[in-house]
């Protein structure tokens, strides 16, 4: 598989899952369990709701954000052909939390842990930035350890 192809697989992937499952939760889906519900909260700000205060500024930041990110990827192809996959996962769910942004007005978000502590809320999308970014570190961390055994 090609790496483009990789990466446009999982940006739609990313958008798609996320956004059908927003929808299930915007249609009323619930869940109350012992450690993780399924609720629906909505999220003005970023992780932990910062940088709330930027209002209807921050969908703008974050698409320039976006888009800068995939100009940088155009540019860099070595990069983006090494890791297609991780930056699919993250731009595609960048765009679909930036998307709840212009059609809602916010990030939708739902899934709730409360088993020893309370977290913030997240989603889908929240989850595969993070997936995305833990691949690259891990990849960052095999390629110096490749090159300390050089």
């Amino acid at each position: 598989m090609t790496p483009a192809l990789k990466f446009w697989l999982a940006f739609g992937l990313a958008i798609v899952a996320d956004q059908i499952i927003k929808q299930c939760i915007l249609h009323g889906v619930r869940y109350e369990g012992p450690v993780i519900s399924i609720v629906l909260a909505y999220n003005e700000g970023v992780a932990f709701s910062m940088l709330h205060f930027l209002g209807v500024w921050l969908k703008y930041l974050q698409v320039v954000l976006l888009v800068g990110l995939g100009v940088f990827l155009w540019r860099q192809k070595a990069l983006f052909q090494e890791n297609a996959l991780p930056f699919g996962l993250v731009l595609g769910a960048g765009v679909s939390n930036v998307l709840d942004r212009f059609v809602h007005g916010h990030v939708i978000d739902y899934v709730y842990w409360h088993y020893k502590f309370d977290f913030a809320i997240f989603n889908l999308a929240d989850v595969l930035i993070d997936v995305g970014v833990g691949l690259l570190i891990l990849k960052s961390f095999k390629a110096k350890d490749k090159q300390s055994k050089l």
